[in-house]
């Protein structure tokens, strides 16, 4: 890495730091600027594009007037409704989309789409559409031009052709980002490389997403103005598992949203399909169940890993000639007499990175007595909040973490700890 890279590196990671400890000056100098590109299609209306209509009129205005009839009567046999009327057909178009179009005196030549409104058109549709809708799913469309990662960090026209992408007729229900704000920070490029758990849980839980999707797009100019090579990928989860991908061409700079419109069709088909055949499952380890504790399966999981790590230890010893009274683990069928009510508790932790991050939040599970812990504020460099369902007072809560090593403060039903 060059000296320059290196230092402008540096100087940016003292700059959040500091903006995290000191009121947050520096921070808003990272997260301002144009950046962000809020979605402007994001009804759940249904669209149908890419109609082709070559028809004839008395005027040219006759001429438009049949040319979007037809094209309703297209989108609607698209969408394989019921045999309708025009007017009734009129009643249920919400807009119409012109992409081409080239006006004669009695003729009219055109691409167009057409949006439905979804309240009137389902009861003809039935609402199947909408009733196979996936959960929400978290969308990271990465860029990749002249060996530089993009996602939010800029304005970049593969985020442009996301947020002009309308998902009223997918199945998939999308959770896409605008990119201002702190999305920059909280999702990034070094993001879909991530495999914490921690991390990933913290970032769905604050977008409202069930698992993640992640679309990327490398681009490669000929030359300045010149052809345009796109290599598309979709991938889905943590583990940023390939499902497909494909490559489009644009002849000019000019075609290029074009093209990019069109991949973008494309990667919701390569999703849809993901969907129908059930790879789109939300990861059972990215929920939390109620209250911020693990999910039931994956406490289950744990407690038969926990078991089989005990009977290989007591062969482990028996072989030795060292085993000593076998001990069998009973499951656990209710709350035994005198054991305390289960509490909630504010645990503030010094966070200064994603290891730290990681290392309190297990620390903190595996202490006797909590129940569970869920992730209430997140300030890597700084100070991060989790919420504890102890078994127990805040005293012995403190007490258990002293006896692992922390150094603990006391509040007013919050402690705050460190190493």
């Amino acid at each position: 890495m060059a000296p320059s890279q290196a230092l402008r590196r540096w100087l940016v990671g003292i700059a959040l730091t500091l903006g995290l400890l000191g009121g947050g000056f520096a921070l808003f100098a990272q997260v301002a600027g144009e950046r962000g590109i809020a979605p402007t299609a994001a009804s759940s209306d249904i669209e149908v594009k890419g109609i082709s209509i070559d028809v004839q009129g008395k005027s040219a205005e006759d001429a438009r007037t049949n040319g979007w009839r037809e094209a309703q009567r297209k989108a609607w046999e698209t969408l394989k409704g019921p045999k309708l009327s025009d007017s009734q057909l009129e009643g249920l178009v919400s807009a119409i989309v012109i992409e081409r179009e080239r006006l004669g005196p009695r003729r009219y030549i055109a691409t167009l789409g057409v949006v439905f409104d979804r309240s009137r058109a389902s009861g003809y549709l039935g609402g199947a559409q909408q009733a196979s809708r996936s959960a929400p799913l978290l969308l990271i469309p990465v860029q990749e031009s002249g060996g530089a990662f993009i996602t939010f960090e800029q304005r970049n026209p593969w985020q442009r052709a996301w947020a002009d992408f309308n998902p009223g007729a997918s199945r998939i229900d999308y959770v896409r980002l605008s990119g201002a704000g702190g999305d920059s920070l909280l999702v990034n490029f070094g993001q879909t490389a991530r495999h914490s758990r921690a991390w990933w849980r913290s970032t769905l839980d604050q977008y409202g997403a069930t698992d993640v999707l992640m679309a990327f797009a490398r681009l490669d100019h000929q030359f300045p103005g010149g052809p345009v090579t796109g290599t598309f990928t979709a991938r889905y989860g943590p583990y940023s598992r390939p499902l497909e991908s494909f490559t489009l061409k644009a002849d000019s700079a000019e075609a290029l949203p074009a093209m990019l419109g069109q991949a973008v069709e494309r990667m919701d088909q390569i999703f849809t399909g993901a969907l129908a055949s059930g790879k789109l499952r939300p990861d059972p380890s990215l929920r939390l169940g109620a209250g911020g504790a693990i999910d039931p399966a994956i406490l289950r999981l744990i407690e038969i890993g926990r078991a089989a790590q005990a009977r290989r230890s007591a062969a482990a010893a028996a072989a030795a000639g060292t085993a000593g009274p076998r001990i069998e683990a009973l499951p656990v069928t209710g709350i035994e007499p005198g054991e305390a009510a289960v509490r909630n508790i504010t645990v503030q932790f010094a966070s200064p990175d994603a290891g730290a991050f990681d290392a309190a939040l297990g620390a903190v599970r595996s202490t006797g007595g909590v129940r569970g812990v869920g992730v209430t504020s997140t300030a890597i460099g700084g100070t991060s909040v989790m919420s504890v369902s102890f078994a127990g007072s805040l005293e012995d809560l403190a007490a258990a973490l002293e006896a692992r090593g922390f150094n603990v403060r006391r509040g007013a039903n919050a402690l705050a700890i460190s190493r």
